[in-house]
């Protein structure tokens, strides 16, 4: 390393900065107490002394609450100078009686590593007490809370693969060294050096593990915009956005002319999943991938508010299936962890289908695309919230199929659903293409057969579509799903999902 390497390394924060850096000024109050350490003799002992003499603080975590533009939020922060941020036993039950805390008290936590993991000098009962932190977090979560996760340089071992990786949204300092066994570690064991940019915050972000790399200058921001977003609706407001239709405008018979539609839907200028989020959605969160290590560019995830209702939002980007890759078995994996989410976070569920179709590839099969079209269906016929799915444009197979299933349907005018692609469906009974109009219109596939068949609830119109009215239309169809999942947060739960098996259940009879 040169001296032009040394300077142009960034300067990582401590844990007290990054508390004063997010939080509003002077509303810090710490909740720690002193430490209750293990007795492992003076060496230990002394050890510790040297780590809060070097640090400023007594411990490698140090937990409080702050205001966040107003709002009251948990903070927990690891401090890599006290003992590389290790998690000893004191350093898990801080963690985890803020947790616990946290939840009685109905707070939002916001949890940063910076650490090498567990404590190595407090050996296994250290180790294992992984398990409660975890426990801690998954009680917070199961009451419906909040729960941010910000990983620092570094983010090892027994921390990452704890509360770290625990959030329901992720983001990560550049350039930070993120994995679970630290480079050190597997040099020493394997004797050879652990491949260079995998365990970077920029490549996780890229393979949809973790949700995005963002500096710490950008953090309180990205905080109260989450917190804003995750603020529920009173019922009175959802009364009202229930009765106001604002700019939507229905369509009530929907398109005949089959073809037409498909032609439409196939226009490179027509508006889809982003220009919707643009021009009708606000405090837009961006999510990516599975969390898992997948991550579909037909697909994206956000956390978003329509008409001042907040929702998780999965949806099909059709333009980037067309130049990147078909939809996946990865992307349907991306859209259970949207269903998980919005059942954790109490938010409705909205799907946008926008598709010319999944994968047809050996890639596709051997990653288990039946499977995940099956699990999708089930995962949305058994939902617990209030779930409500939007025909976009194109809606082609199982692809489109797998995150069509809702409380309730809305169709743009010139969408349509088909079991495969017209010109497929034709060579399959026809064995050409030419005869795919004519096929397309004996399927129903178009938005007015939809609506007679009560596949679809509600149609929102086109001047004469959407490609010549892009922003209009974008609006019209945000306030149409911002009214419909305000109506359904004022149903009765078990009500409401009676209703969706019936819906399904009378389909074709």
């Amino acid at each position: 390393m040169n001296a032009a390497t040394t300077l142009a390394r960034p300067r990582r924060l401590s844990a007290r900065e990054l508390i004063e850096l997010i939080s509003d000024p002077a509303t810090y109050q710490s909740w720690d107490v002193p430490p209750a350490e293990p007795d492992l003799g003076d060496a230990y002992r002394d050890e510790l002394a040297a780590a809060a003499a070097k640090s400023g603080v007594d411990e490698s975590i140090i937990t409080g609450e702050a205001l966040v533009e107003g709002r009251r939020v948990v903070l927990i922060a690891c401090e890599f100078q006290f003992l590389a941020g290790s998690i000893g036993v004191a350093a898990a039950e801080r963690f985890v009686r803020a947790m616990e805390r946290a939840t009685a008290e109905r707070l939002p936590v916001l949890a940063s590593t910076a650490s090498g993991g567990t404590r190595m000098q407090e050996g296994t009962v250290a180790f294992v007490a992984m398990v409660k932190i975890a426990a801690a977090v998954a009680a917070h979560q199961a009451e419906g809370l909040p729960y941010l996760t910000y990983l620092r340089h570094p983010s090892t071992g027994g921390a990452l693969a704890s509360f770290g990786s625990l959030g329901q949204v992720t983001v990560a300092e550049p350039g930070a060294l993120v994995g679970f066994l630290g480079p050190r570690v597997y040099e020493a064991l394997y004797g050879e050096r652990f491949p260079d940019g995998v365990q970077s915050a920029e490549n996780l972000a890229r393979h949809g593990i973790i949700d995005g790399v963002l500096p710490p200058e950008g953090l309180r921001e990205v905080i109260a915009r989450t917190l804003r977003l995750l603020q529920h609706p009173t019922h009175g407001e959802l009364a009202a956005r229930a009765e106001d239709p604002g700019s939507a405008v229905d369509d009530p018979v929907g398109s005949s002319d089959t073809w037409a539609s498909v032609t439409r839907t196939r226009d490179r200028r027509r508006p889809g999943l982003r220009e919707l989020l643009r021009h009708a959605a606000t405090d837009v969160v961006p999510l990516s991938g599975t969390g898992q290590g997948e991550r579909d560019p037909g697909l994206a995830l956000c956390l978003a508010r329509f008409g001042g209702v907040p929702a998780v939002v999965v949806g099909q980007d059709r333009r980037a299936q067309r130049s990147h890759a078909p939809l996946g078995p990865g992307a349907l994996r991306a859209a259970r962890r949207a269903m998980h989410l919005s059942e954790e976070l109490r938010l409705p569920l909205v799907t946008v289908i926008d598709t010319p179709g999944a994968a047809l590839s050996r890639a596709a099969e051997e990653g288990g695309l039946a499977s995940e079209i099956a699990h999708c269906l089930a995962d949305l016929a058994t939902h617990r919230g209030p779930t409500l799915s939007i025909l976009l444009g194109e809606g082609t197979g199982g692809g489109a199929l797998a995150i069509l299933p809702a409380d309730r349907t809305i169709a743009a005018l010139h969408a349509w659903l088909s079991p495969l692609p017209p010109e497929g469906a034709s060579a399959i009974v026809h064995r050409d293409t030419a005869h795919a109009p004519e096929l397309a219109e004996q399927q129903g596939v178009a938005s007015a057969r939809l609506l007679q068949n009560r596949i679809v609830d509600r149609i929102v119109a086109e001047h004469p579509d959407a490609a010549e009215e892009a922003v209009a239309f974008c609006r019209r169809m945000g306030d149409a799903i911002a009214q419909e999942i305000a109506a359904l947060q004022l149903m009765q739960p078990d009500r409401r999902r009676v209703g969706r098996h019936d819906r399904y259940r009378s389909l074709g009879w």
